[in-house]
């Protein structure tokens, strides 16, 4: 079942949607490598050691 983006802080996947070109992707809220958009390349995510640094919308929580 899909949450609301405002439930993401307990959330283990997300669908974002990438800033540049509004592809909608879903990933995982704790990526260890740079996470690139699959349509144009630029970074969505950014691993930080714990939950990583989102550059895009995140459109709904999905379980």
């Amino acid at each position: 079942m899909a949450k609301t983006p405002s439930d993401a802080k307990d959330a283990k996947f997300v669908k974002i949607q990438c800033p540049d070109c509004n592809n909608q992707q879903i990933l995982f809220m704790k990526c260890a490598t740079k996470v690139p958009c699959q349509a144009c390349g630029s970074t969505l995510a950014t691993p930080t050691g714990g939950k990583c640094v989102l550059n895009g919308q995140i459109v709904e929580v999905v379980e």
